[in-house]
């Protein structure tokens, strides 16, 4: 598999309802079907042997699945060192965004941080039945969009991704992370509900578990940032009035309940930080050393907290950082 090292404009959108810029021609991405339209993982995947990387950089690829064609891009830090297993966290979009969005440092400051703390991000594409890729989205359970629609298989895909990541990798299977924002930071809570052997910790923004059963095979950390004044999926529950998916999404409080009695933690969370405008609280004696944390501002909307301010987005809290909030939730364990 041969890394496309085109140079791209990335754009941005954060979902449900924020614009999106559309792309130029040759950072178009679609993921299309592979002879045939696919819905699910009916169609054996193309798992060929894959060359590894060893260079520092941005590296885009490709990869079979369901019968679709999907791509992921992969940086690694000036540091990496092949022959030392690595950290690797996955980075996914917004509905209505795309990999390069995500990827894009003035906004999340996820290279910068993985270039700081030495793992590789990889930025997986969500699934579009558009030209040019343009409104992708995840299927994370009951949202959202073609991608839940169509009952693609994710889930799936983000399987196949990582054999081909630890193909191409030496991947240290005890820190592997999945983060994202909004549809994005859904799908995390998704891959903890169905392949917690694969993932230590999660960390959503501005997303929460809309998923219809959850039964994890083991403990999995989990790290939750939302504004309370989000306009979009509403801190207690719901869809905003800003929301392009009318769904009855889950609240936040509900959220954090629900991941501390699957972690078995106490019932009641401790705070653990309070700054102008923010706060954490934390749940103890979870089971297997994990933890479960929970992180609120009191504006910022529907956004990466401590981000630039995306057009068509809203300015997120500067009150605290996503950013730092998951590096150091992910590279402490």
């Amino acid at each position: 598999m041969t890394p496309i090292h085109t140079c791209r404009s990335l754009s941005l959108a954060l979902l449900l309802g924020a614009t999106l810029i559309a792309l130029p021609a040759q950072a178009r991405l679609r993921d299309r079907p592979a002879g045939h339209e696919a819905t699910a993982s009916t169609i054996p995947d193309t798992a060929p042997t894959v060359a590894r990387i060893t260079a520092p950089g941005d590296h885009e690829f490709t990869l079979q699945h369901g019968g679709l064609t999907r791509h992921y891009r992969v940086h690694v830090p000036p540091s990496h060192k092949p022959a030392q297993a690595t950290a690797v966290v996955l980075a996914f979009h917004g509905g209505g965004g795309n990999m390069d969005v995500q990827a894009n440092d003035r906004y999340y400051g996820q290279i910068s941080k993985a270039d700081q703390l030495g793992h590789v991000v990889a930025f997986p594409n969500g699934y579009s039945r558009l030209p040019g890729g343009k409104l992708a989205t995840w299927n994370a359970g009951a949202c959202c969009g073609a991608a839940r629609d169509k009952g693609i298989d994710d889930v799936g895909f983000v399987r196949t991704l990582l054999a081909q990541l630890k193909q191409q990798l030496n991947v240290d299977p005890a820190r592997v992370f999945a983060t994202g924002i909004s549809n994005g930071g859904m799908m995390p809570y998704r891959l903890a509900c169905e392949m917690a052997d694969s993932f230590t910790a999660i960390a959503a923004v501005a997303g929460t578990d809309n998923t219809l059963n959850c039964t994890p095979s083991r403990p999995v950390s989990v790290l939750h940032i939302h504004a309370r004044d989000d306009d979009r999926v509403l801190f207690n529950g719901g869809a905003g009035s800003q929301a392009t998916q009318m769904t009855d999404f889950v609240s936040v409080p509900r959220n954090m309940a629900k991941w501390a009695s699957l972690n078995g933690c106490q019932p009641e969370p401790k705070r653990v930080l309070e700054v102008p405008g923010a706060y954490c609280e934390a749940y103890s004696g979870c089971r297997g050393g994990a933890q479960v944390k929970l992180c609120v501002t009191e504006t910022g909307g529907h956004s990466w907290p401590g981000g630039r301010k995306p057009l068509g987005g809203a300015q997120g809290s500067n009150a605290i950082s996503a950013t730092e909030l998951i590096g150091d939730f992910f590279m402490k364990r």
